[in-house]
């Protein structure tokens, strides 16, 4: 009797954590491996489970808009930080003041507090320096040279109507233009003759590039700088006419069904200890808390646009629009 009534008191104290178990349901932006050291260092430390599904920047958007009226989601972490302006504009996310979001420079916040930038990360180009072998190429330095004869059907990049990096390439383009968008759309039009194949994802270039599918790639740096640690044979430049940078970021989505666990993670990723996993992938954290990880690039060293994520924000539609018609309607499945 009494080993029975010791078995029932286990199962009941089982099933009552089972049923008081906490968790948090989150998309993110950020890759795979990253998002699981982070999500899983919260768990670690708070016992809040963080159930998490990994999006693009531009699918990130459209299940938000979908699942508007019943939101599956209560945390966005990760993405381009256009795309966090374009969630604030759509009434798809929702105002939240940080105690900790002090430790981030006040350019790199929503005045509103619907966002908090995380890390700076430029556009770069990569080359599989073996296939480059293989086919006597050179290494591109420059958005002019990637339009020049013998890169033709060599070049792989994202597909800016599913990947925020994608869409940073065309307000990047255009300022190199000084604001000419016929200009820059020539210039992309001359480019899409030199791309193979546009990705749904921001990333999927470089990872391609580091496997020799492909000889170049377009994508972020620390994605690059990631994958050349790794052991990939490629070669990596930050183009001398200029490059844009996305400012990865994070919101509070509106209506989500765990918003008290999604303010104790969004404070905790602007902590010294999230802040420290996520230089580890090689980007520029915008914490004063953060533990900078060496990477050989510095953004004084490059040529940076005056870039002006409100203005791309509000220009995104109407940009995407012409992209469609003009260049490329979209992605590979």
């Amino acid at each position: 009797m009494k080993k029975f009534a010791l078995s029932l008191a286990c199962v009941l104290l089982l099933a009552v954590s089972a049923f008081g178990a906490e968790s948090v349901k989150a998309y993110t932006t950020m890759e795979e491996p990253l998002a699981k050291a982070l999500f899983d260092a919260f768990e670690a430390e708070t016992g809040i489970k963080v159930e998490w599904v990994r999006l693009s920047g531009g699918e990130a958007i459209a299940r938000l808009e979908a699942e508007r009226a019943n939101p599956q989601a209560s945390i966005w972490v990760g993405g381009v930080g256009t795309q966090h302006i374009e969630a604030k504009l759509r009434g798809l996310s929702t105002p939240y003041r940080s105690r900790v979001a002090s430790s981030i420079p006040s350019r790199y916040r929503d005045p509103d507090n619907y966002w908090t930038g995380l890390y700076v990360g430029p556009i770069a180009f990569c080359m599989n320096t073996e296939r480059a072998k293989e086919l006597g190429l050179t290494m591109p330095r420059s958005w002019a040279d990637l339009t020049k004869p013998e890169y033709a059907k060599k070049v792989r990049v994202a597909h800016p109507s599913t990947s925020g990096t994608a869409y940073n390439m065309i307000t990047t383009v255009i300022r190199i233009f000084g604001g000419d968008e016929d200009k820059a759309f020539a210039y992309f039009k001359e480019l899409a003759k030199s791309v193979e194949q546009f990705t749904r994802s921001g990333s999927a270039p470089g990872k391609s590039c580091a496997l020799g599918e492909i000889p170049i790639a377009i994508g972020y740096l620390h994605d690059q700088i990631k994958l050349q640690r790794e052991g990939a044979k490629i070669e990596i430049v930050i183009p001398e006419d200029g490059t844009g940078f996305e400012t990865a970021s994070m919101s509070i989505l509106k209506g989500g069904p765990d918003p008290l666990n999604a303010k104790k993670l969004y404070d905790w990723v602007l902590g010294q200890k999230a802040m420290d996993i996520i230089a580890k992938w090689y980007v520029i954290p915008l914490s004063k808390l953060a533990t900078p990880t060496s990477t050989g690039f510095s953004l004084e060293s490059m040529n940076l646009v005056n870039q002006d994520d409100q203005w791309d924000a509000a220009n995104k539609e109407r940009l995407l629009a012409r992209w469609n018609a003009d260049i490329s309607t979209a992605p590979e499945k």
